[in-house]
């Protein structure tokens, strides 16, 4: 259990050559590994802490729970990085703090010189036996570091629009739900926020105590489940009425009780975002589509990428060999980059012929759009032409400078593009006076079909919405899956595309400003802030498309 190491730095002690407990310096090879307990905080895999990533670069062996969540894992850790699974035994029975901390012993035991990470959900010290296994650790002569992390007690209430305290309200009892010692007597005053994490169960009868002992029925409480993450879900109700309610929640999941639940109708930031809950459907390859993704969650959706084509080699390399080399003997000015593809094309023919980003000196670099250019810069590589308008070939061709006899000493332009590339581009630059060589240095080919549960989810109108970022996408889709359906809101980055949408007879509803994807995304969250004006106008629940479907299907019946 000890993978080869990284050469990444590695947090301060993580990796110490001198036994903690006293005992003779070892070398590294014969040392047991060291323990970092790490907080994983509350579910948002962007609020790792700096020093938590740090850690999990440098594991070599993480062991993780029920609570802790692999995308962290993937996130963050090598690819090499050993995973143990601290949550169940060989049979599924769940495991206790005590089984849990002799897992750790015999990871760290086992991790010669090695880096374990034990990470856990939240904050280590708050409810996770962070106490037992490190006192294990300790009885057995191995020394461990600690980061905490976002606590899912502060962070779910503040992601839920309750603050735990407030000019009326300055205590804050926390409770593990299935503390059945609790003096409830404590937390009955009006003054008093009570956090309360567990089970749903759990969490029911708790709340059912705090009324016993004293607490008002009409105490305002908040229900919040999967917190902090882009399926968090609200309810507000009372005290009194609460225990209606718990059996539709489910885990993980976190109550707060006390007068500050009620600025919730004011302060609720996450689940008001103007796509929330939104889950979109993005044709395109996951390589394509990350700054795409990043937006839609900034908005609060989710986002399914389907691939729609498939990206490979040109048939006949010869061409791009010729161009390739007629680049580093000085044949052109312009090197002119339309898409990332080409970028990826171009860098693994000079990586094949032990070339790198040096044989661009002296040439003039075109990038057709923002995504390009960081592709380019990716490489060491600064665009000197990147249009400010529209983002496409046309937009390419308006910013390009023509031929000058006197100030351009030569006139060739390499444009390295997919093989249906148009020739727009091409026919614009020869009028201004270049000459091109168009070489085709990828082929672009249709897509393998979805799985059948994507391919039903997009015809029965499951998503509530598709991003298209060019008319081969559309195209694509509709050959490999099939038309969404009517009730799914049709986004198109450009005329072009919302054109191709409609001649194979997809209802249009946002179209771009610019041709961009960020411009896209925008396009569709004031759409999402549109449709929630409208219900709240019409005093109707905010709805996302596919719910709202849904629910009309349920009253057709």
């Amino acid at each position: 259990m000890s993978p080869s190491r990284s050469k990444s730095a590695t947090p301060t002690g993580a990796n110490s050559a001198t036994s903690t407990t006293g005992s003779a310096t070892t070398s590294a090879g014969r040392q047991p590994g060291r323990v970092a307990f790490v907080g994983a905080g509350p579910g948002d895999a962007g609020l790792m802490t700096v020093r938590a990533v740090e850690y999990l670069a440098a594991a070599d062996v993480v062991v993780i729970d029920q609570l802790s969540r692999e995308d962290v894992v993937a996130r963050y850790c090598r690819d090499d990085v050993e995973v143990v699974d601290a949550g169940h035994g060989d049979h599924g029975q769940p495991l206790t703090h005590a089984m849990r901390a002799k897992l750790v012993v015999k990871a760290a035991k086992a991790t010669k010189g090695g880096l374990v990470v034990r990470l856990m959900d939240g904050d280590p010290g708050f409810f996770n036996g962070l106490a037992e296994e490190a006192l294990a650790l300790r009885k057995a002569g191995l020394g461990f570091d600690v980061v905490p992390g976002v606590s899912a007690v502060s962070a779910v209430p503040t992601y839920a629009g309750v603050p735990l305290t407030s000019s009326t309200s300055q205590a804050v009892h926390v409770v593990a739900a299935n503390d059945r010692k609790v003096d409830w007597s404590a937390s009955v005053s009006d003054h008093v926020t009570v956090v309360l994490l567990g089970a749903p169960e759990d969490l029911g009868e708790s709340l059912a105590k705090l009324l016993e002992a004293g607490r008002s029925a009409d105490t305002p409480v908040a229900l919040t489940e999967r917190g902090t993450t882009i399926r968090q879900s609200t309810r507000s109700t009372t005290l009194g009425e609460v225990a209606g309610v718990m059996k539709d929640v489910e885990f993980p999941a976190l109550a707060v009780v006390g007068a500050t639940v009620a600025l919730r109708d004011q302060l609720s930031w996450f689940e008001s975002k103007p796509l929330f809950g939104w889950n979109i459907l993005v044709p395109r390859t996951k390589e394509q589509s990350g700054t795409t993704i990043a937006r839609l969650a900034s908005y609060g959706a989710t986002a399914e990428v389907v691939p729609t084509i498939s990206v490979e080699p040109p048939r006949t390399p010869q061409q791009m060999e010729r161009a390739v080399k007629g680049l580093v003997t000085g044949r052109y000015e312009w090197v002119g980059f339309t898409s990332v593809n080409a970028v990826k094309a171009v860098r693994e023919k000079f990586a094949e012929f032990g070339l790198d980003a040096r044989a661009f000196a002296g040439l003039k670099i075109a990038a057709v759009g923002g995504v390009t250019a960081g592709a380019l810069r990716e490489w060491g590589l600064e665009p000197d032409l990147v249009p400010t308008g529209e983002q496409s070939a046309l937009g390419l061709l308006e910013a390009w400078p023509p031929f000058d006899e006197v100030l351009d000493p030569i006139n060739r332009v390499f444009l390295p593009r997919a093989d249906i590339a148009t020739d727009t581009l091409v026919a614009g630059l020869q009028n201004m006076g270049w000459e091109v060589d168009d070489v085709t240095a990828y082929r672009t080919v249709r897509a393998a079909p979805p799985a059948a549960p994507v391919r039903e989810a997009i015809k029965g109108g499951q998503f509530d919405a598709v991003v298209f970022t060019s008319s081969s996408t559309v195209r694509n889709l509709v050959g490999i899956a099939g038309k969404p359906h009517p009730s799914t809101v049709i986004a198109c980055i450009g005329p072009a595309t919302a054109k191709t949408a409609e001649e194979h007879g997809l209802r249009v509803d946002v179209l771009a400003p610019e041709a961009s994807s960020n411009a896209l995304v925008d396009a569709l969250a004031d759409y999402g802030l549109g449709l929630a004006a409208a219900a709240a106008e019409a005093g109707e629940p905010v709805l996302r498309p596919s719910a709202k479907r849904a629910a009309s299907r349920r009253r057709a019946k």
